[in-house]
């Protein structure tokens, strides 16, 4: 008789659905289930991490930006570009974590991922 088939997602499309919103990256952190593999508590974390710092430097900037203004036209909108430019580099980072999950590579971003790489292992 042969072994029946899985059913359910891979470890891969688990990581890669953590980098979504925080939501499905904590439960995966609170189910039983999932958070015994390493790989999924390891693309959990990270993405967590990563979400959290991602709202403090919007909350900044929220704060920052319409500030910016009063230092003259030409400083307000090279700002606001450099702040364009950072949000697309957030966005390719995401990006780059969530297909590196799908292909079952462990993509550790500079400071979080040794601390998220820590965690999985606890």
């Amino acid at each position: 008789m042969s072994n029946p088939p899985k059913s359910g997602l891979s470890d891969n499309s688990i990581g890669a659905l953590a980098y979504f919103t925080p939501i499905p990256a904590t439960f995966f952190l609170a189910i039983r289930r999932y958070n015994k593999r390493p790989y999924v508590r390891f693309h959990a974390w990270q993405s967590l991490v990563f979400s959290a710092f991602v709202f403090i430097f919007g909350f900044i900037l929220s704060f920052v930006l319409p500030y910016a203004r009063f230092l003259g036209p030409r400083l307000f909108l090279g700002l606001w570009w450099l702040v364009v430019l950072i949000w697309v580099a957030i966005f390719l980072v995401w990006l780059w974590c969530v297909v590196s999950a799908l292909n079952g590579k462990r993509s550790k971003l500079p400071i979080l991922g040794d601390w998220a790489d820590e965690q999985a292992y606890r």
